[in-house]
């Protein structure tokens, strides 16, 4: 029996094949998909900022952030059984979702998160295998660990595997 675990806003989960794992709504935030070809473990973020420097002190929700999601995602994989030095990556989302006259950085929130991903999974020596990033639709992603495929359904384009 396979399960469906869904993923919310500034959220995380991890999986163990068959179960899949999904995430809806991603406009400027970035869904991480991290998996680890070797233990069937699959883990998912949906970062909606940055940097968590930027937070409010106090209780922070650490699945909100690039810097801190990954990290926390990395923790509970590695407790399930999966190896860093083994892990991939597939990222999604980054939508510049509103047009601005403008070119301030504080709006650029799509691109710079799935810059700080990029960034992030750099620093830890995760590679990137795909991405599908940008653009200004939203999406919705779905993960499975067993065939190490992500279906991308994006708004008014269909749906791709990466």
């Amino acid at each position: 029996m396979t399960n469906l675990i869904k993923v919310g806003m500034a959220d995380l989960n991890i999986v163990k094949a068959p179960d899949l794992i999904r995430t809806a709504g991603l406009g400027s935030c970035v869904g991480v998909v991290l998996y680890d070809d070797f233990s069937a473990v699959a883990g998912m973020a949906h970062v909606m900022l940055p940097d968590s420097n930027i937070g409010k002190k106090g209780t922070m929700n650490v699945a909100k952030y690039a810097d801190t999601a990954i990290d926390e995602l990395i923790r509970q994989m590695e407790k399930a059984g999966s190896r860093t030095r083994y892990l991939k990556a597939k990222i999604a989302g980054g939508a510049q979702m509103f047009q601005f006259s403008s070119t301030n950085e504080v709006m650029r929130i799509g691109p710079r998160n799935v810059e700080a991903v990029k960034q992030k999974l750099k620093e830890l020596k995760i590679e990137v295998i795909s991405e599908d990033v940008g653009g200004s639709s939203g999406r919705t992603i779905e993960f499975n660990p067993d065939t190490k495929m992500l279906n991308i359904r994006t708004v008014n384009q269909g749906i791709k595997e990466i």
